[in-house]
């Protein structure tokens, strides 16, 4: 990525003018940029970057390079640096769209990756806590793939693999907890219906184990001892150290029953999957 130096920086703004207060009146910035090279200005939004409390200051400097230098090296390195500088002012639609004009405008160059990096960073970044709304999550899922499909090789594909479980994780702590919501309202089978998700579209998440043990508690309010018990079998098989599935086991043993896989019902057939190895 193209970054910001540090050191002699702050001298060579000062050196060049591009301070606040060259133009008259101190905190002021310069009411023209047209007598200052792209470098100039360019240096002047990395010292802003550095040392101002206010990451968005910076964007001026970087949006002028590439208006008065359209074409040069300079708004090139510009352009990626306005990404960055949003996304620091927490500006992420703006981040976006600066990301996204980099990576269509210079599609081979080597800050391409980061810009992508950076666009997946600013959905995945405005991820709150489980109970707000998942379309972001489903964005930040989709752009951050792309990282991994797109630049296999690179650090940030590394990094994305890492948030993409993380947003991967939070997608099914969503079902969980709308399936928990249900279930103590004694709404079975909608709560079934969202820990079904889970074990069958996230099961390589954390809250697979949850999932099966609740599954266990819907069907036997349910009558449906079959069911229950092939959740027993399945969290029994995988995850026999959980303390969900301790509790599962309790629950079946107090109505006389085992886990062990029953019937022909949509656990059955993952039993046959994940525990049997049959795939057809």
């Amino acid at each position: 990525m193209t970054g910001i130096r540090s050191g002699s920086l702050v001298a060579a703004v000062l050196s060049l003018g591009l301070v606040a207060g060259c133009s008259g009146g101190a905190g002021k910035k310069p009411e023209s940029f047209e007598n200052f090279t792209a470098e100039q200005i360019y240096k002047r939004g990395e010292y802003e970057l550095e040392n101002s409390r206010r990451p968005e200051d910076a964007v001026t400097y970087f949006s002028e390079v590439e208006r008065l230098y359209p074409y040069s090296e300079w708004a090139k390195r510009a352009l990626i640096m306005q990404a960055y500088a949003h996304h620091r002012a927490r500006d992420y639609e703006e981040a976006r769209g600066a990301a996204q004009r980099f990576i269509d405008t210079y599609p081979g160059d080597e800050d391409a990756a980061y810009a992508k990096y950076l666009l997946a960073l600013s959905y995945y970044d405005q991820i709150d806590e489980v109970g707000r709304d998942q379309g972001l999550t489903f964005q930040a899922l989709q752009a951050l793939r792309e990282v991994i499909e797109q630049y296999p090789d690179t650090e940030y594909a590394r990094s994305a693999i890492l948030k993409f479980d993380l947003a991967f994780d939070h997608l099914a702590a969503k079902e969980m907890e709308i399936g928990r919501y249900y279930l103590k309202r004694g709404h079975y089978a909608a709560a079934i219906n969202r820990f079904r998700v889970v074990v069958e579209e996230f099961q390589t998440t954390t809250h697979t184990p949850e999932a099966l043990m609740r599954l266990v508690e819907a069907y036997l309010a349910l009558g449906l001892n079959d069911e229950a018990q092939t959740a027993g079998a399945i969290l029994g098989h995988n995850f026999q150290s959980s303390p969900f599935y301790r509790d599962a086991h309790a629950q079946l043993r107090g109505r006389g029953l085992q886990a062990e896989a029953r019937g022909d019902s949509w656990l059955t057939r993952v039993y046959r999957q994940v525990v049997q190895g049959k795939w057809l």
